[in-house]
């Protein structure tokens, strides 16, 4: 083998290592993508607070991780439920599509599954007739509203539907939820909040580092 034929196969022999690492390259990135797209849909999903709603509990600027798991493998889009492991449950905090705008995420508390009866007293929420025992809402207006001018501070009674919640917001005097615009379906529930994992205070340019891993309850 001469000089010239010796340099030609070095240089195959190094385009072919480099195409080999390219392509291995852009199979990780895929094979990445692929699992990130996955987790994303199916497993966990972050979402970021722009509203009061939910304080205390949750802080304009809170970021949150919620378990897209724990009420069942959904289809993606359609939301329907292909492999069933618990339905949501009274005090859960959960991320669904608002029913007026399905391209919008809420998070409310859950307050009334189906077949509950939900009724507001002054301000006082009754499941089944029996006051909320630990009710982690707040209030922040003494003032107590008429049910016939505004659903706020007195509700209902009323009877949730099949595969449908109701759902509240902790800040109970600012929040625009089930009170106003009725009920959740089960399919526009995108999943369970668990923890804080970021919270930025754009007030006062500063991380909450007290809010950092925060499991919510």
């Amino acid at each position: 083998m001469n000089a010239k034929a010796a340099v030609n196969k070095i240089k195959s022999k190094n385009e072919v290592k480099t195409k080999s690492k390219l392509r291995e390259n852009v199979e990780a990135i895929v094979i990445a993508i692929v699992l990130a797209l996955f987790i994303r849909t199916f497993v966990v999903q972050a979402f970021k607070i722009p509203s009061g709603s939910m304080k205390p509990t949750l802080q304009i600027g809170d970021h949150i991780l919620v378990n897209k798991f724990i009420y069942g493998v959904k289809i993606p889009y359609i939301g329907k439920t292909i492999i069933p492991y618990k339905n949501p449950d009274h005090g859960d905090i959960i991320v669904f599509r608002y029913p007026e705008d399905p391209d919008k995420d809420f998070i409310k508390r859950l307050i009334g599954v189906p077949g509950d009866i939900i009724q507001i007293k002054n301000k006082k929420v009754f499941v089944n007739d029996v006051p909320i025992l630990n009710d982690l809402g707040v209030h922040s207006e003494s003032r107590i509203l008429s049910g016939q001018i505004n659903h706020r501070d007195n509700f209902g009674p009323v009877t949730v539907p099949d595969e449908s919640y109701f759902v509240m917001g902790d800040n109970r005097d600012n929040s625009y939820d089930s009170r106003f615009w009725g009920f959740v379906g089960q399919r526009a529930i995108k999943g369970k909040a668990f923890i804080i994992y970021w919270s930025w205070d754009s007030d006062n340019f500063g991380v909450r580092w007290g809010r950092l891993g925060s499991i919510l309850k």
